[in-house]
């Protein structure tokens, strides 16, 4: 790793420090870089803002998706203090970030009380069995929506 590229990690983990200290939530921040500079940040503020999907990582991809004013993040780079969780994975995987970089651990952030584990497991079970089972209700007249999704001829494929 670079001087520059450890500078941006260490922006990162003082996100986590700070928004921790002020009581957003856990200890988790993020910054992304596009040609040398942040473009987005954020850190965790789940408390703050009672939105448990307001990890670190998806509040700077939204940061960064409104600063870029584009819905992926090509060409750019991801700082995170911790490797991602499950649904920052699938939100880093949509953006489209061309290189992930993370400081702690999966393990560190489950030694610390934050282990996603669980959801990893969940994904490979049938959705009926799962721990909050989902059930499939009214297909038939929700297919309609993806064949006028698959005609539409201005539609932009994220």
């Amino acid at each position: 790793m670079t001087e520059i590229q450890k500078n941006f990690m260490r922006q990162a983990i003082e996100l986590a420090k700070n928004g921790m200290k002020s009581g957003n939530g856990g200890p988790f921040g993020c910054v992304i870089v596009k040609d040398g500079k942040i473009v987005g940040q954020g850190s965790n503020m789940v408390l703050k803002t009672k939105d448990p999907t307001a990890h670190a990582e998806v509040v700077a991809i939204r940061d960064a998706c409104k600063t870029l004013d584009n819905f992926q993040l090509d060409e750019c780079e991801l700082y995170t203090s911790c490797e991602p969780c499950p649904m920052c994975l699938g939100a880093i995987f949509w953006a489209r970030p061309a290189k992930v970089f993370f400081a702690c651990t999966k393990k560190d952030a489950a030694d610390a009380g934050f282990d996603d584990d669980f959801i990893y497991q969940e994904i490979e079970v049938t959705p009926g069995d799962r721990k909050i089972p989902m059930i499939s209700l009214l297909r038939e007249e929700s297919l309609p929506a993806f064949e006028l999704w698959k005609e539409k001829r201005d539609k932009k494929v994220y």
